[in-house]
């Protein structure tokens, strides 16, 4: 992450925090103000991020070794025709993060103004969030939290949830057409009964720790039925 010329020391701890709320580490700052007590304040439990931070004379040296920038802006490009390319919502720029090979960066602009429009032609991408018309502009820590909150939930691979496949769904509704034929299920009922099941099964898109723990109750149902 890359904070371009940050006026507040504030601003960079809390940014430090909510990095390292959501895995993040890598912290740049180009042309900061001085670091202190506040910053440190701010930081909580993160001042290892900010003691392992980058500094750079300007942000071209800062992006040099990243093979895709991600710029950040509180104007959107469908209103602003001086931007090069269409905006990216914070879960759109997640999401294509995942075809990146190669390192990332996203950049941050200053408080009072945000990023020049020189800053962001050099990007690849420019991410707004979208917000009222009214007030559009996010402090620089909230919009980081949206960011980085969505790139957590969408890369966290420890989160993901492995589903249920094809062959596994088919096999749990197997077991459930058997036990209603163990239970003598009223035949003129079994038929709209086995499509009810199955459209459930379609809904429920079953984890494969949720397949398991039915096909277990079925199995051990028909079991006992068929004592």
């Amino acid at each position: 992450m890359i904070l371009a010329e940050p006026k507040f020391q504030g601003n960079i701890g809390a940014m430090a925090r909510i990095m390292k709320n959501f895995g993040l580490k890598s912290l740049a700052l180009v042309n900061p103000c001085d670091i202190g007590d506040d910053c440190l304040r701010r930081a909580m439990h993160a001042k290892d991020v900010i003691e392992n931070a980058k500094y750079f004379e300007s942000l071209d040296l800062a992006v040099e070794d990243l093979d895709f920038i991600a710029g950040t802006s509180g104007i959107d490009s469908k209103s602003d025709k001086k931007h090069l390319r269409n905006n990216l919502t914070p879960r759109d720029f997640a999401s294509k993060v995942e075809e990146i090979e190669g390192s990332v960066g996203i950049v941050f602009g200053r408080e009072s103004y945000g990023l020049y429009n020189t800053e962001l032609e050099k990007c690849d991408t420019v991410i707004t969030i979208p917000a009222s018309v009214e007030y559009p502009i996010l402090n620089i820590s909230h919009s980081a939290s949206i960011i980085f909150y969505e790139l957590f939930v969408a890369h966290a691979q420890e989160k993901q949830i492995k589903e249920a496949s094809g062959f596994e769904r088919d096999k749990l509704m197997k077991h459930f057409c058997d036990l209603l034929d163990v239970v003598d299920y009223p035949e003129h009922k079994k038929k709209k009964t086995q499509v009810m099941f199955q459209r459930i099964l379609g809904r429920a898109v079953l984890s494969k720790w949720e397949f398991h723990t039915l096909m277990g109750v079925f199995s051990r149902t028909l079991n006992t039925l068929n004592r």
